[in-house]
């Protein structure tokens, strides 16, 4: 007989355990059924599928503490947190070629120094244009460096540390106050940190404090305003003298005096011991003090100093700076020589903004030039003023009243401090005598800086200073020409050209 195949389907539901649709498991089970004849006769295969389905319920607690207490039961969360605690916790420091890591913190450095023998303040000129030279923040790198408070790792260069300064300096220039910013590390306290970095420095470099400040401080950018002190002696009121120009030199002291192009050189002989004793006894008047305090009043607002700076335009934006105070003291007696000290208060100031301010209102009272010049010298007319002699500046300090009220407002003061200089006023006052007063005074002494400065404009050959007359009018010779200029004389007749037409 033939056989019977037959086909049956099984459900097998297990109680009181669901499964989803997805988890569905089909099982094909072949049995034989022999009982028809021993022969397998009639012999019936029979092909059982078992679906079993089994869905699986998320158990619900009513409060966070049962929750808390069945993870604790049945899972083993917290073997697995101590396993990763293991493997990610940094093995203590064995090898000891490798540099140890101190805490680090954003700091603003309050400095002061005496720029005699620097090329500046700034980095650019000893990292870039001249190796060899040395500049005060080249110097107070270094000492970072050697006091551990740079890594090793960063020693390579300042912009790994973040380092900004809130003001440059020329060469020669000193500085009370100054602001660096960067983040430092501190392997001891900050006092110890502070003794340790004055160590490293030559004794005319120092820092005042250290002061702890918000991440996203910016030493530059953050600055409001910048005061600075001139000081000049008396003598440099005194009347022009005109001198003998040589064609050649008759000592080896002799100045030179150049046309603008350098193709003629002339030779004046230095003022003698005896000239320079009588240049030391002059005295101000009360009438020239008095001139020169509204020449320099002549400066303060808004203007354009494109003339008080060199290579920009007339119509470059950036010429335009605000001057919001300038102050002249009453005359000082140092070795029995009269000087004057001049504050000026400013948002900000141009490469040679300050030298040539002063040298402008120098030269207009010394020669009885109106002055109205100075206010004809913000227009768009190029004339050159000389700079006066850089040893008479000095940076007195930054100014960060927006920050500082900042802090105020959001109660940050004792996690941040304010920055100002106040605090450590004897300090600085007691270095100003010893380090920038007394060489300011030693170096004009030796090397005659105010008195070299005035002869080479008064026996200039040139047209350049043709402006300093009675009238107060700026000549034509006077006037320099350069591509810019010539842009816009050439823009400036074109619209005449077009109001004609």
């Amino acid at each position: 007989m033939g056989s019977i195949l037959s086909k049956s389907t099984k459900t097998e539901s297990t109680i009181g355990v669901k499964r989803p649709v997805s988890d569905v498991e089909d099982e094909t089970i072949m049995t034989v059924d022999t009982s028809t004849n021993n022969n397998n006769e009639g012999l019936v295969i029979q092909e059982t599928t078992s679906t079993t389905t089994t869905t699986t319920t998320k158990k619900r607690f009513k409060t966070s503490k049962d929750r808390k207490a069945h993870f604790e039961k049945e899972r083993t969360w917290k073997d697995d947190a101590n396993e990763e605690e293991e493997t990610t916790t940094r093995p203590p420091n064995t090898n000891p070629n490798k540099e140890q890591r101190h805490p680090k913190r954003k700091v603003a450095l309050l400095l002061g120094f005496c720029g005699t023998g620097y090329q500046g303040m700034q980095f650019a000129i000893s990292f870039i244009s001249n190796p060899g030279a040395t500049t005060i923040e080249s110097a107070l790198f270094d000492a970072l460096v050697k006091a551990n408070a740079i890594s090793a790792a960063n020693s390579e260069s300042p912009k790994k540390v973040h380092w900004v300064r809130t003001a440059r300096t020329d060469k020669g220039v000193h500085a009370a106050g100054n602001v660096v910013s960067l983040k430092m590390q501190f392997p001891y306290s900050d006092e110890i940190m502070l003794a340790k970095i004055n160590e490293q420095l030559p004794e005319q470099i120092r820092v005042w404090g250290i002061t702890d400040v918000m991440r996203s401080f910016h030493a530059k950018t953050n600055c409001d305003s910048r005061v600075y002190e001139y000081l000049l002696p008396s003598y440099a009121f005194s009347a022009p003298v005109a001198k003998i120009l040589r064609d050649e030199p008759t000592s080896d002291s002799d100045m030179k005096i150049m046309s603008n192009d350098g193709s003629i050189v002339k030779y004046v002989s230095r003022a003698t011991d005896a000239e320079v004793k009588e240049k030391e006894a002059y005295r101000i008047s009360d009438s020239q003090l008095d001139s020169f305090r509204k020449a320099l009043d002549m400066y303060k607002g808004t203007h354009n100093f494109h003339n008080y700076t060199v290579g920009r335009p007339y119509t470059d934006a950036s010429n335009k700076r605000y001057i919001m105070d300038i102050t002249v003291a009453e005359p000082l007696y140092i070795d029995n020589v009269e000087w004057i000290s001049v504050k000026l208060h400013g948002q900000s100031f141009m490469l040679h903004q300050i030298r040539k301010m002063i040298s402008m209102a120098v030269l207009v009272v010394r020669s009885g030039t109106p002055l109205t010049l100075i206010e004809d010298s913000f227009g768009p007319q190029k004339i050159n003023i000389p700079k006066a002699p850089a040893l008479g500046l000095l940076l007195e300090r930054p100014v960060f009243d927006s920050y500082n009220n900042r802090l105020g407002a959001k109660k940050l003061q004792k996690e941040h401090p304010r920055i100002e200089f106040n605090a450590h006023k004897d300090t600085i006052d007691a270095f100003k005598q010893k380090w920038v007063y007394s060489k300011m005074f030693e170096a004009e002494r030796e090397e005659r800086g105010f008195d070299t400065f005035l002869t080479s404009v008064d026996n200039s050959f040139t047209d350049n200073f043709k402006y300093l007359n009675p009238d107060g009018v700026i000549p034509d010779e006077c006037i320099v020409v350069t591509k810019y200029s010539k842009e816009q004389q050439s823009r400036t007749d074109e619209d005449q050209i077009g109001e004609d037409d």
